[in-house]
């Protein structure tokens, strides 16, 4: 599997001043083989949930705007931050100030030149600080420590109320024009592509923006992300040829694919677990959570659900992380049958128990993982039943509402290791699984606050130690991402975020 290496190029402590600088005429350098124009189709298995990408809630919408959108900085293939609407950056000695200079005369794709004002109400409104604010904007936690934002001769500069060395990749979220309303339908960016048109259910298609400021890309005329029903949809699609590009394939789909379409295998850096609710009986006992996490041969279902690629994981943080990756935690909990079985009996259950798996239909990876979850507990004595939803339901009733038992799904982040962990603490809106630990809690602020990496990441072990340890779900495996794409194409890249990058690709001489 190809490893994607993250850099946490945040060293502020340690630095008198943290610069990054690009050449405003960049250009992407090609061999001669690359053609330029044409149109491809790419498979997606979910309806969007919004195309305004501050409201964008699945990691399956954000990675299909990250074409139409971007920030003052973006993230590379290799995980290190260059910039974006912004041409450098510069962040004090203290961690209190975040200053961008903006690129000059980069056009919103309805002409619009991008302004400091663009900048200041993107951030205000991504941040909750807008006079008026829309309920259904969601409001960033991290930027809660904004104080101020201010014009400067060349840009911006953000003023924090307290220093925080991880707050550069959250300045990836999306600038918008500060003087336009139609964001969810009409979505406008700065990003390669440019909204076509959108028809739910069915399609989602964009096209090239020919003042891109980055020269050379994109290369492609247009994209059509076709919505389909769900990867065995998606690849009757892929044998019949009227797809051309699929990142979601299932390992039996790959073997049968291979030789027809180049399979690309990469890594979709997600944290996927049979996630438990712990206000809920009898999660809210220890010891039926660990019982669980004993009954559960992690290896045997990668093995069944993806031919063993894929890394198990122990905890909530990506291997990739590996400044903050405690990788002991992985053998925390065996396989071990009898040890479920006594752990059950202790607690009560010695006859067994039964409980719903839900899990959203369009995602066939995350069925076939409870599947096998299923069966595995059943030797436990615990009698699952599978739950399929649709991914609208599954964001209303499981992620928002928190009316569910247990549900399998992957969790994303953005590139900084608080956003991974950010479901846990008790407070937070975002804590689906209502976990609630109160040193936990104490750590995960100090983790955020320290500007010595070595302590950050000290902190952040023991947070990661403590979901473990309290088996806060029965985390499973970061999942291997295996893309199917067509033999013509090139150009294909994966990123240490869930995103479909739609600017490097190109139809081979």
């Amino acid at each position: 599997m190809k490893k994607v290496l993250l850099f946490m190029m945040l060293l502020v402590a340690s630095m008198a001043f943290c610069a990054c600088k690009s050449n405003t005429e960049e250009t992407v350098n090609t061999d001669g083989s690359v053609s330029y124009g044409g149109e491809i189709v790419v498979g997606i298995t979910q309806d969007l949930d919004s195309l305004d990408p501050h409201k964008a809630v699945a990691a399956g919408t954000k990675e299909v705007l990250y074409n139409i959108f971007e920030g003052l900085i973006k993230v590379d293939e290799n995980g290190n931050f260059v910039p974006a609407v912004a041409e450098s950056y510069a962040i004090s000695e203290d961690g209190l100030k975040y200053n961008f200079v903006l690129r000059k005369n980069v056009k919103f794709h309805n002409g619009k030149t991008v302004t400091a004002d663009d900048v200041i109400y993107s951030l205000n409104r991504i941040a909750g600080k807008l006079e008026t604010s829309d309920p259904e904007v969601l409001v960033l936690s991290a930027f809660s420590i904004i104080s101020e934002i201010n014009k400067t001769e060349n840009g911006v500069e953000v003023v924090l109320s307290e220093p925080n060395s991880e707050m550069l990749g959250f300045f990836t979220c999306s600038i918008i024009p500060c003087d336009y309303n139609e964001q969810s339908t009409k979505p406008v960016g700065t990003g390669p592509f440019k909204f076509v048109s959108y028809e739910p259910l069915v399609s989602f298609v964009v096209e090239k923006n020919a003042d891109y400021y980055v020269n050379g890309v994109p290369y492609l005329d247009k994209v059509n992300f076709k919505i389909t029903t769900g990867t065995d949809a998606a690849f009757l699609e892929l044998m019949a040829g009227s797809i051309d590009l699929f990142p979601y394939l299932t390992n039996e789909q790959a073997v049968q694919l291979n030789g027809k379409f180049d399979i690309m295998d990469g890594t979709m850096n997600l944290v996927q677990a049979l996630f438990l609710n712990n206000a809920e009986k009898p999660f809210d006992d220890i010891r039926v959570r660990q019982a669980i996490c004993y009954a559960l041969d992690r290896q045997e279902i990668l093995n069944v659900v993806a031919g063993g690629k894929g890394e198990i994981v122990g905890t909530n943080m990506f291997p990739s992380f590996e400044k903050y990756y405690d990788k002991s935690l992985v053998s925390n909990y065996n396989y071990d049958l009898e040890k479920a079985k006594s752990l059950l009996k202790e607690a009560g259950y010695a006859e067994g128990l039964s409980f719903t798996v839900t899990v959203p239909s369009n995602y066939d990876f995350h069925v076939k993982t409870a599947q096998v979850i299923v069966s595995q507990l059943a030797k436990a004595g615990i009698d699952a039943k599978i739950k399929l939803v649709e991914w609208a339901t599954w964001l209303s009733d499981v992620y928002t509402g928190r009316q569910f038992e247990t549900t399998v799904i992957g969790l994303d982040s953005k590139l900084a290791p608080s956003d991974v962990l950010r479901f846990y603490p008790t407070t937070s809106s975002k804590n689906f699984m209502n976990y609630s630990n109160a040193q936990f809690d104490e750590l995960f602020e100090k983790a955020k606050q320290a500007t010595d990496e070595n302590e950050k990441a000290g902190y952040y072990k023991q947070c990661e130690k403590l979901l473990t340890e309290d088996a806060a779900s029965a985390y499973i495996q970061s999942p291997a991402q295996l893309v199917a794409v067509n033999p013509k194409l090139g150009g294909y890249k994966f990123y240490p975020i869930y995103v479909q990058d739609m600017s490097t690709i190109y139809f081979k001489k």
